[in-house]
């Protein structure tokens, strides 16, 4: 094997492992910060070993080895003159009982019980949520602070310090290395699915730059979503929010065009989704909806979802039955977006009039004022409604607001479209 071909087998088996390798050193040593600095130690002694020696055959069983090996003299040269040395050789030797992981139970038990820690600690509400994001990148999906300012198109030092930031609040803090019981496992999980959540929408549909999406943030969130569900298998949310991940991501080879243009929902062609991804959909929804979460956030949203899946063409759709769905969801959250997304969906089922009505309800909504999705879907029902003038305005100031440059193409489209209309209107 070339140089070349190690290097790039050392960053794949890193990509793997440096979750369950953070999380492990985590549980010993009871600070995530030091966490990854010791296995950032092993990364560079393999990175020093192993184009020579060659990979191991148990790579993840090696990193644990030489890291919790780092921090035995870590701790070794911290207590030095603390102890005495018959106190600390104890100490030492029992700590050498953990060194030498079996490769064969490298998967076991606890390294799960250790991922799921990771992610509460990643996920503490101590911290904002940009901070949260950030974190939980980088120690549960191994992205480099390089990778998550390019998804997120922040620059590189703002991601650094946020991660950096995060780290030493969790230290100051002293949040705990443990799973949460009880009353405060519910609030904890909910910030944990919100992360995740915001990633994978992140991805799906970018709120800044020239993609319509990051494909990557949406793979990231499902594998995380993947493992939380394996670890968390009774949490009906949990199996919710994997069950919207893997619906919505099955549009993913029909929501652009050839250069990367938007397409939207009723004009995909649905035998570019991919089945696999709504067949694993439809049976997290199904676990959800059997362990008692139907009327969960993520699972309600995830129903939605199977509606548009099932259908085999957009005319199809149980538009009904998703405004039903949309009303739940809306008086579970009391949110003005999901009321938007009930507009369009009633105006779908009854008519574009009954959207209006609705849509026009929530133009005084503070928090819609500058969202751009509110003036575009009204002008789509105005333009329903044969109103051209008023949706080219509509779509005009609509791409005014968003901060996505395939967006505002879009939009700009939709507005000339709306100009021809009423132009080829006769007086």
């Amino acid at each position: 094997m070339s140089a070349n071909d190690t290097y790039r087998s050392i960053d794949a088996v890193w990509r793997i492992e440096s979750p369950r390798l953070i999380a492990g050193l985590a549980r010993i040593v009871r600070d995530v910060g030091l966490a990854e600095e010791l296995a950032q130690d092993a990364l560079v002694i393999a990175l020093e070993q192993w184009p020579s020696s060659g990979v191991p055959d148990h790579p993840g069983a090696w990193l644990m080895t030489t890291a919790k090996r780092r921090a035995i003299d870590l701790l070794r040269r911290k207590k030095l003159h603390q102890r005495k040395e018959v106190e600390l050789t104890r100490e030492i030797e029992a700590q050498l009982e953990m060194v030498t992981p079996d490769p064969d139970a490298w998967a076991d038990d606890q390294v799960g019980d250790d991922l799921l820690r990771l992610m509460f600690v990643a996920c503490h509400p101590v911290l904002s949520t940009e901070a949260r994001v950030a974190l939980t990148l980088r120690l549960l999906g191994g992205l480099t602070t390089v990778e998550i300012a390019r998804a997120y198109l922040v620059p590189e030092p703002t991601i650094a310090q946020r991660i950096v930031r995060a780290k030493r609040t969790l230290s100051d803090k002293q949040v705990p290395f443990e799973v949460p019981r009880g009353a405060e496992l519910t609030a904890r999980l909910s910030s944990v699915l919100e992360v995740i959540y915001l990633v994978f929408n992140e991805g799906y549909s970018a709120t800044v730059g020239d993609d319509w999406m990051r494909p990557a943030l949406c793979e990231d969130a499902l594998r995380l979503g993947r493992v939380l569900a394996e670890l968390s298998p009774h949490e009906p949310e949990v199996h919710g929010l994997v069950a919207l991940m893997e619906i919505q991501a099955s549009r993913a080879n029909a929501r652009t065009g050839p250069t990367g243009e938007p397409i939207l929902l009723f004009e995909q062609d649905r035998g570019h989704w991919d089945q696999l991804l709504i067949r694993r959909g439809l049976s997290a929804l199904d676990r959800a909806e059997k362990l008692g979460g139907s009327q969960g956030l993520y699972t309600l949203q995830a129903a939605i979802a199977a509606c548009h899946a099932r259908a085999a063409a957009a005319t199809d759709t149980d538009w009904p039955r998703i405004a039903t769905l949309y009303g739940a969801l809306a008086q579970l959250t009391l949110s003005p977006i999901v009321e938007l997304n009930r507009a369009v969906a009633l105006g779908m089922a009854f008519g574009p009039a009954a959207g209006l009505a609705l849509v026009d309800a929530l133009t005084a909504e503070p928090s819609l004022v500058n969202y751009h999705l509110l003036p575009s879907v009204r002008g789509d029902l105005l333009a329903k409604l044969l109103r051209f003038d008023e949706a080219r305005i509509e779509f005009e100031r609509a791409a005014s607001l968003t901060r996505n440059a395939r967006e505002q193409t879009l939009l700009l489209e939709r507005a000339a479209t709306c100009a021809r209309s009423s132009a080829s209107i006769p007086e």
